[in-house]
């Protein structure tokens, strides 16, 4: 396990890349994004497991751009079709990910995806088929009650600031056991807690890629974060920013990325 308490993101980024390269074992489990790459060399992976960072998270989102050195405008656009309370499949963003555009297509069923953010921060009125925008008691239910969403967490923290409940999930039941041969989340979810006057956000993660995600994944948690410290003083509750502790399951780069790494390193 890999620890790193009140070091700033660029830091703990630069020092896993460097054990990634140097130290980290090669993982070959055959298969990325449900599809099979066990022919394909450049696909193994060098990993770290259990990787965990605490940080504080900067107070404007500006800075926290800066940071994080997150991929914009495309992190920022991603980010507010997250919050927009619309569980969009696919999310207009995608058409400017910045990376693998084309292979998207691939992961798409229906010109759907499996699963998105959105949908998963909205999910009352998610549909396999469209979102939908009837009335409450059409909302989706789990096996007792209605599904919550992102503003239910935001008012579960406004009624109760010091609850120890306020959690978003991503992974759903559905993605257990990935019976559906599909995609399943790289996010299991986030966890808001009002300590010393700030919003805590701790992410949990299962895996994550150094070079592509990493970046974006740092700023979208620390930018909810800021976003639920906005939409609880407009509730009238009024809190500063705090810390993002992040919890990584698998941190890892591909093989095929190793030439580009080595030729940063000499360039440095």
């Amino acid at each position: 396990m890999l620890a790193f308490v009140g070091q700033r993101f660029p830091y703990v980024r630069d020092k896993c890349l460097e054990l990634l390269v140097d130290t980290a074992p090669s993982v070959g489990v055959g298969e990325w994004q449900s599809q099979d790459v066990k022919d394909r060399p450049e696909m193994v992976t060098r990993e770290l497991v259990n990787v965990s960072m605490e940080t504080r998270i900067d107070w404007t989102y500006q800075d926290w751009q800066k940071t994080t050195g997150c991929n914009l405008p495309w992190a920022e656009d991603h980010f507010q079709e997250r919050v927009s309370g619309i569980p969009h499949n696919p999310p207009p963003s995608e058409a400017w990910w910045p990376y693998a555009q084309r292979g998207n297509e691939e992961h798409k069923n229906d010109q759907m995806f499996s699963h998105t953010y959105p949908e998963r921060f909205w999910p009352k009125r998610a549909r396999a088929n469209a979102w939908y925008e009837g009335p409450g008691v059409n909302d989706n239910r789990g096996i007792r009650y209605p599904y919550g969403d992102l503003s239910d967490v935001v008012q579960q923290l406004a009624e109760n600031p010091l609850t120890r409940q306020a959690y978003l999930p991503v992974w759903f039941p559905e993605d257990t056991g990935a019976v559906h041969k599909e995609r399943v989340p790289c996010t299991l979810g986030y966890h808001f807690m009002v300590r010393e006057n700030g919003v805590n956000v701790t992410y949990f993660i299962r895996s994550c890629d150094a070079l592509r995600h990493w970046p974006d994944d740092v700023y979208m948690a620390g930018r909810l974060g800021q976003w639920v410290v906005l939409k609880l003083a407009e509730r009238g509750v009024h809190f500063n920013v705090g810390k993002l502790i992040m919890h990584i399951g698998s941190l890892h780069i591909f093989e095929g990325d190793l030439p580009a790494l080595e030729l940063k390193r000499r360039e440095q």
